[in-house]
């Protein structure tokens, strides 16, 4: 069933427990929070705060225990598997800090893997504008090896893009990375906003990387303790020292 939503990604009351009775944990508590389409959103918070969990439910990587996500109009939760997986695939990219590209392909071939995956032919065109995209034209017949970490992430995010998703949802893209050549995938990722509209979802523990966001949404004990618009690194890291030391 789909409702009219103007938000990219919804979530109402999401809770998440793994376990069961003493050994019960709760990653999520009634967390309720919108990504508005078009915009930049870094989530931040203390290790064990839910960030990861909140981005896997929110993707429908991981289904919550209770409450709801939706996807633009579509509710995850009441989509058997196959349609979850089919809305994965078609409306959801994921870049993770690890850049999982096969080692045997090109960086072209690694792009087109989406949609060879999805049952299509692809167009030499759509490789090459993704590729294009994020500044790897020349670099569409290199493989892994031959390639640096930053452009290595890179073709991950072409590879991401290539299905034109709704949401882009990232999982500290850049911690893999030197400062410098994160500085450069961070730039990326801005631009995609700003320039294609994508809307991206991000988790981060890096203040300067969390500055590159519309807002930041900071979590503590599997709950939103606050947003900061318009972030800068020292606010982002003010922000998250006060969190780290409250008692």
């Amino acid at each position: 069933m789909e409702i009219d939503d103007e938000a990219a990604v919804r979530l109402r009351a999401v809770r998440k427990v793994y376990g069961a009775g003493l050994a019960a944990v709760t990653a999520l508590d009634e967390v309720s929070v919108d990504f508005a389409a078009g915009t930049f959103t870094a989530l931040m918070g203390p290790s064990g705060s839910g960030k990861s969990t909140l981005l896997q439910c929110a993707a429908g990587l991981d289904r919550p225990t209770s409450g709801e996500v939706l996807l633009g109009g579509t509710r995850l939760g009441e989509l058997d598997e196959t349609r979850l997986t089919l809305l994965r695939r078609d409306r959801i990219g994921f870049v993770f800090q690890a850049f999982n590209l096969l080692p045997f392909l090109d960086a072209e071939s690694n792009v087109a893997l989406p949609l060879l995956l999805a049952g299509r032919r692809p167009r030499r065109a759509e490789t090459t504008a993704m590729l294009a995209a994020v500044g790897l034209t020349d670099r569409a017949g290199h493989r892994p090896g031959q390639l640096s970490g930053g452009q290595q992430q890179r073709v991950a995010i072409a590879r991401a893009l290539v299905t034109r998703p709704q949401v882009l949802f990232a999982d500290e893209p850049t911690g893999n990375l030197d400062s410098a050549t994160g500085r450069g995938v961070l730039t990326l990722l801005r631009s995609l906003v700003d320039e294609r509209g994508q809307t991206i979802v991000m988790v981060t523990h890096d203040p300067v990387a969390a500055s590159c966001a519309d807002r930041v949404v900071f979590l503590r004990d599997g709950r939103p303790v606050g947003e900061l618009a318009g972030p800068t690194p020292q606010a982002v890291a003010e922000r998250m020292t006060a969190l780290e030391t409250a008692p």
